[in-house]
């Protein structure tokens, strides 16, 4: 053999070996899924755009959508300058109509076409850093005009939990619960996913899709390193036949079954909801989706619609109230409660609220002043036509001029949060805060309160941080049971939950 053949056979062999590594990775790798593939095309489609662009959007029916964004509203709080509502003006074939992005909002019909706005640039100026792989002004989803939103049979709500049963942060909404909305901050926090609040090792978290384990207790399968997966011990991350990625965040365990390159179905467990890993403290299920975006990044594929749809086919509640999203002002300020996000199956009759200090209001959005510092929690009773009920609570935060003295934050949950009758014993856990622990549970049915200490969140991962108090309900109804924390100054911290106890 000469020197040009030996030389010709090393390189044969060098690219043969190279052939055979990326061999072992297809191996390694899913079988009809790999990194960033597709096999399933939704209904949604995404454009983003710059102010005053103007685009020809082809939708999944094969009509065309023509979109322009005209304006963009960004208000912000008065402290941290955290984007707290972001507005956007599109026109869609011909008709004009604003958008409030994100926060708790669903799509809207323009045009004839569904439409809503996850995010706007103004919510990357003080984050320190893009979550959404958006370049220009705003991002608009559309669906036709008779679509739904994740095709049914495809996603099913992540939790066996009844829905808003306690504290949520989501789309866009500053982290809050923990205590973690503050005057001085500097980089906001806008939760570009979904914080389901729950119970601490009792909450059931179930996979809301078909999927690929692709990470899984720290470890990650060959192949992914280029995607959104980020492993850690408390995470689990699916892959979707969209070529979604679905994460799944701190678990208190994981299901056994849960190992890498094993495939679940929809509705499968995946494990229990915890405050593990970067919780901040307070338990909950961070659920996000990530997907390619219009500018062919990786970003967050925004998940409330998708999940308000889930719970709406799988639980059928015929009406739902929405207080969301918390506020956060200074001492005297005045702002706006919203009720107008509820939703029911026939037409809302009835906003009736009832404030921390003993007063009420009828409406669907009231002008309220907080004179004093603390976390109050407003209640809101919403009556649909056929005289269905639904419950849900405001949060406001109350900054007092005072920057390092701080009011307190509470966190309480329940479980079970459904099928609960009369007898049943329910778990109640709570948290305090930004303050030493000690609590106070009024159940609401006139039974004797009851005092418990949690650790004030001293360590936020302490097993047992959450103080635990249980009960039982005598009759059937709505109980809207009550927690409260009183600090040194006399600074408040109310917490609300709604119970439903159904007949025997």
């Amino acid at each position: 053999m000469n020197s040009t053949q030996t030389k010709f056979a090393k390189a044969l062999a060098t690219y043969a070996f190279i052939l055979c590594l990326f061999a072992v990775e297809a191996a390694d790798a899913p079988r009809s899924l790999t990194a960033g593939s597709k096999t399933l095309d939704g209904t949604l489609r995404a454009v983003d755009l710059s102010l005053g662009e103007a685009v020809e959007v082809a939708l999944a029916d094969k009509s065309v959508a023509k979109v322009r964004l005209l304006k963009i509203e960004e208000k912000t709080d008065s402290m941290a300058k955290a984007v707290r509502e972001a507005k956007v003006l599109v026109e869609v074939n011909g008709e004009q109509k604003w958008l409030t992005s994100a926060n708790y909002n669903l799509p809207q019909l323009v045009g004839g076409v569904q439409i809503d706005c996850p995010i706007t640039q103004g919510y990357n100026a003080n984050s320190g850093g893009d979550a959404w792989g958006l370049e220009k002004a705003a991002r608009l989803r559309l669906w036709p005009k008779a679509a739904p939103w994740i095709e049914p049979g495809t996603f099913v709500y992540p939790l066996k939990q009844r829905w808003f049963a306690t504290s949520t942060q989501f789309s866009n909404e500053p982290t809050y619960v923990d205590g973690g909305d503050k005057p001085d901050r500097k980089k906001i926090y806008y939760h570009y996913d979904l914080d389901f609040g729950g119970c601490e090792g009792l909450t059931e978290v179930i996979a809301a899709t078909d999927g690929l384990v692709v990470s899984a207790s720290g470890k990650m399968l060959p192949g992914y390193s280029l995607t959104p997966v980020r492993p850690r011990y408390d995470v689990v991350y699916l892959l979707d036949e969209r070529g979604w990625y679905y994460r799944y965040s701190h678990l208190h365990t994981i299901d056994p079954a849960i190992t890498m390159g094993t495939r679940v179905k929809m509705g499968q467990r995946i494990g229990l909801l915890g405050k593990e890993g970067g919780s901040g403290g307070w338990t909950h299920l961070h659920f996000g989706i990530t997907s390619r975006q219009p500018s062919g990044k990786w970003g967050t594929q925004e998940a409330y619609a998708f999940a308000w749809e889930a719970y709406q086919r799988e639980y059928q509640p015929a009406v739902i109230a929405v207080a969301r999203p918390h506020h956060f002002i200074r001492a005297g300020e005045t702002i706006t409660l919203d009720a107008s996000k509820s939703r029911s199956s026939s037409s809302i009759k009835d906003y009736r609220w009832t404030f921390t200090d003993g007063q009420a209001a009828t409406g669907a959005k009231i002008e309220r002043t907080y004179a004093q510092p603390g976390a109050y929690s407003e209640i809101l009773k919403v009556t649909d036509a056929a005289g269905n009920t639904s419950y849900d609570f405001a949060n406001v935060h109350v900054m007092g001029s005072d920057d390092k003295k701080l009011p307190p934050t509470i966190h309480p949950a329940f479980w079970p949060t459904t099928g609960i009758k009369p007898g049943t014993e329910v778990t109640f856990k709570v948290r305090t805060f930004r303050a030493a622990g000690g609590e106070t549970w009024d159940f609401g049915d006139g039974t004797a309160k009851v005092a418990v200490k949690s650790d004030g969140n001293a360590r936020e991962l302490a097993k047992d941080g959450y103080a635990i108090a249980k009960h039982t309900f005598a009759k059937s109804g709505d109980h809207i049971v009550k927690v409260v924390h009183t600090n040194e100054r006399g600074e408040t911290a109310t917490g609300h939950l709604w119970v439903r106890v159904e007949d025997r």
